[in-house]
């Protein structure tokens, strides 16, 4: 299946050379780290409760959208011309902030809308989102920057936010909606329209006001648009079923690591009692499939809850 993705390219300047040292161990599971010689850098990341989503030593998109912010980490030296230790630091810094802009198209430039159409079309048909994600990567906010002296090295964290009036995602929810070829093919699978899930609804012995799917047997990564489609290719979960204020301004549910850290989200979101899935299977690598069990069930129970409107779903990760 081939996959529609965000495509984004950036030409980044810098007078003098960018050098970068081994990139630092990867931590357990896919987490970015930095170099413990960064205790600013480490301590501010604790301090704010969030994680690396990538840097040159590789990417964690679980962290972009469990913390609803994008973080990347670049490294940075100074030139061999540059001699005087104030110039050395102020370069070095200057590099690794570049490096982390760099890092930071790369990722984007791969950014997954949702599943089913043609990657190598994303640059030529969606002109305006690449330079919406161009003019995102140049205004990435510096949060912290620092230099050691005994590795002559320097790192610098850029943040972008998901959510909000001014988020990446926000913005692209925006501007997908408004855009009728994009919004088409939300409610297509590979190239053609999926059909909308159609049950009649069966009584359930409880009243759900929001849903869980258990995806952590799953091949399966958080995007812009998350779909849910039954074993026949039916629709049963898109963006047609939600509203487009709650689409632009939360997106299409709420990713975590658990089933319990999935109900304590939900709770923020009113949800009281969720009905609580397995997926049976992953649609390419953004979209999921159910039994057809618990297709009724979840029609079923939307039917009475209509939790599907306000987003309230979450996915749980690997």
């Amino acid at each position: 299946m081939k996959k529609l993705a965000i495509a984004a390219s950036l030409l980044i300047g810098l007078t003098g050379a960018v050098y970068a040292e081994d990139p630092p161990a990867a931590a357990p599971e896919g987490a970015v780290q930095l170099d413990e010689t960064f205790q600013k850098a480490n301590t501010w990341l604790s301090q704010q409760n969030l994680s690396l989503t990538g840097g040159p030593s590789g990417r964690d998109d679980n962290a972009a959208f469990s913390q609803e912010v994008i973080l990347f980490y670049g490294e940075g030296l100074a030139g061999p011309n540059h001699i005087q230790p104030s110039q050395r630091e102020l370069m070095a810094k200057r590099a690794a902030v570049v490096t982390a802009q760099r890092s930071l198209a790369e990722y984007l430039n791969g950014f997954a809308i949702v599943g089913d159409t043609l990657v190598k079309d994303g640059v030529a048909q969606y002109d305006v989102i690449r330079s919406s994600v161009a003019g995102y990567v140049k205004g990435a906010q510096v949060v912290v920057q620092e230099y050691s002296k005994d590795k002559d090295m320097a790192v610098a964290i850029i943040k972008l936010g998901m959510h909000g009036p001014k988020g990446f995602a926000s913005t692209m929810y925006d501007k997908m909606m408004k855009d009728p070829q994009i919004k088409k093919s939300l409610t297509e699978l590979d190239g053609k329209p999926a059909p909308p899930y159609k049950h009649k609804p069966e009584s359930l012995s409880e009243k759900y006001d929001g849903l869980i799917i258990d995806a952590s047997a799953q091949s399966f990564r958080p995007a812009l648009i998350n779909r849910i489609f039954t074993p026949k290719g039916e629709l049963l979960y898109d963006p047609s079923k939600i509203s487009q204020k709650v689409l632009v301004e939360q997106g299409c549910g709420e990713y975590t690591n658990s089933v319990d850290k999935a109900k304590a989200a939900l709770e923020k979101r009113g949800v009281n009692n969720a009905l609580v899935v397995t997926a049976a299977g992953a649609v390419g690598s953004s979209d999921l499939q159910v039994s057809d069990d618990d297709a009724v069930k979840i029609f079923s129970a939307n039917q009475k809850g209509n939790f599907m409107s306000s987003a309230k779903v979450a996915f749980v990760l690997k």
